[in-house]
Formats: C-alpha cells, sequence, structure tokens
C-alpha cells in the first residue's frame, strides 16, 4: 500500500492524508498509532501521547441524556487548554444557548449531534486528534465551527478527508497518496500539492517512481549499461549520458527547495515570494520527473 515513506511528525503539526479510496489512508493512520504493524519498517512514538479520535465519540453519545450531562459528565466546570470554564461558556462555543444546552440528545437534529461529537471530543485532554472523515455529514454551520476550532488546535493533527477547501483551511502539510505504493510530504493543503507539481501517478510511471528513490542514494549509477544501447543514435547517447548528472542536480535543487519551504516561518515571509518559490519547487519537481521518464525511456532501447 505504501513503501520507502520516511517522515518525522511534531507538536502542532496539521497533517492531512489525500487520495481516493481504498488507497491506504487509514491503514497508514493506525500504523502511526500502533493500531497495525509495518510489514516493513519501523514506528517510534514520542512520550506522553493522548489521542483521542473523532470517530469514537458517536458511540458515547446517550440519546436519553441532555447536552450539558453527555459534555459535562455531571460537572459545573471543565478544564479545557488548562483552564477552568463553566459548561455552558464551553458549550456557547459550539453554538448552543443555556436553553438549548439542556436539550436530550435525541431531540437534537444532525447537524446539533454533530456539535455536540465536536464538544466532546475538544474537552478530552488530547494532543493528538485522528479525524477520518470527519466532514461527512456536516452543515455548513458545523463545518465552519470545526476549521475554526482545528485551526485554534495547539496539538498535532492527522485528517483523513476528499473535502479539498476544508484540507486547505485545516493542514499545514499533506501526505498524498500518488498511486503505487508512492506517498509523499508537501508543505500546505490540497492546492500547494498541486502547485508544488502533485499528482496521481499510473502505471506507466512506476519504473520513474522507483529510479527516483535509487538515484537519490548512488547518482553516479544511474548509466545505462553498454549492451543496451546498441540501438541509440550519438545524440541519444550523449544525453543518456549527461542525465545522471542533470538529476543529480535537479534533485539538489529540489531538495534545498523543499528544505526553504518547510521552514517555520516560511508562509511568514511576502506572498510574492512563497508563490515564486513554491512554483520553483514545482517547476524543478517537474523537471525531474521528467529526467527520470526519459532515462527509463533510453535505457530500454
Amino acid at each position: 500500500m505504501f513503501e520507502h515513506l520516511s517522515f518525522n511528525i511534531i507538536r502542532g503539526d496539521k497533517i492531512g492524508l489525500l487520495g481516493p479510496n481504498g488507497v491506504g489512508k487509514t491503514t497508514l493512520l493506525k500504523v502511526l498509532l500502533g493500531e497495525l504493524q509495518p510489514t516493513s519498517g519501523t514506528v517510534k512514538l514520542g512520550t506522553r501521547l493522548d489521542i483521542a479520535y473523532f470517530d469514537q465519540m458517536r458511540d458515547k453519545l446517550d440519546g436519553d441524556k441532555t447536552i450539558v450531562d453527555i459534555v459535562g459528565q455531571g460537572r459545573d466546570s471543565i478544564e479545557i487548554n488548562g483552564k477552568s470554564r463553566h459548561i455552558l461558556s464551553y458549550l456557547g462555543d459550539f453554538l448552543f444557548s443555556p436553553e438549548r444546552a439542556r436539550t436530550p440528545l435525541r431531540a437534537l437534529s444532525g447537524g446539533e449531534r454533530n456539535r455536540v461529537q465536536l464538544a466532546c471530543l475538544f474537552s478530552l485532554p488530547a494532543n493528538v486528534l485522528v479525524m477520518d472523515e470527519p466532514t461527512n455529514d456536516l452543515d455548513v454551520e458545523t463545518l465552519e465551527l470545526l476549521e475554526t476550532v482545528l485551526v485554534e488546535f495547539d496539538g498535532t493533527i492527522l485528517l483523513v478527508s476528499h473535502d479539498r477547501d476544508f484540507m486547505d483551511n485545516v493542514v499545514t502539510s499533506t501526505l498524498a497518496f500518488e498511486g503505487q505504493g508512492v506517498v509523499r510530504e508537501y508543505v500546505g493543503g490540497y492546492q500547494d500539492w498541486i502547485r508544488q507539481g502533485g499528482r496521481f501517478i499510473g502505471e506507466a510511471e512506476v519504473a520513474a517512481e522507483k529510479l527516483s528513490a535509487a538515484t537519490a542514494t548512488k547518482p553516479a549509477e544511474v548509466k545505462a549499461a553498454p549492451g543496451k544501447t546498441k540501438k541509440l543514435n550519438f545524440k541519444e547517447q550523449r544525453e543518456l549520458e549527461e542525465l545522471p548528472g542533470l538529476i543529480e542536480s535537479l534533485e539538489q535543487q529540489q531538495k534545498a527547495l523543499e528544505e526553504e519551504a518547510t521552514a517555520a516561518d516560511f508562509y511568514q515571509q511576502d506572498r510574492q515570494l512563497v508563490s515564486d518559490k513554491l512554483e520553483q519547487l514545482a517547476a524543478a519537481t517537474t523537471q525531474l520527473e521528467h529526467c527520470y521518464e526519459r532515462w527509463v525511456e533510453l535505457s530500454d532501447e
């Protein structure tokens, strides 16, 4: 489902998992959280992890209890981000008036039930939130509320969603499942993925993707075997000989731009400068992929 995947998650990261259904997004979440063991490789978890799952809240809601009882669990006040807050004040953040907060869950609309679920989730002492398709069945009002709460959350978020606008508004980086086991990390959300040259690959591009991993470690060895170049003309032979050096140069350029784009203060710079850097990164990535494809094409002659 995925291979050659290596990355770090630090506190405050808001990571979106992007890709079609069935490519392994939920599986990767389970591997990261220790619910599944990887068939190869390792996962190292930090200490003091308090993980909350969005879906788990659904099964904990008792239809006969009021919102105050469900969220407050018998308490008049709850601790949120280290500060004590009255339960009615807290529920006000989720658009419940004091009168509505005393209503039994079974009398609520679908959108209100979703907001109760969110109120329960964010009342937990969690520093890692795992949300698999949280926008399903949300009305516009609740969706906007969820975006605001997630942006203000100071912990780490792992988010799976097909809502591209929602991803753009919330995540700081994206793990894109581009196909054939290739998963790449990009700065920003869906539109940033597009600007940086991201796309879903097909079967014909698998060889080029695997060559990428090989040339990243041994660029000097990317040369055609003598027996495979008999059909090449002089110009093609010269191009094939020059490709390893060009690939190495482009990889260095791509790496330097990626380091700039992942710096903590990158998006605090002038907007035009940020846009220019992302365009340069996208161009370098596109050119590099073309070189991989060309090397495979010439080597097969």
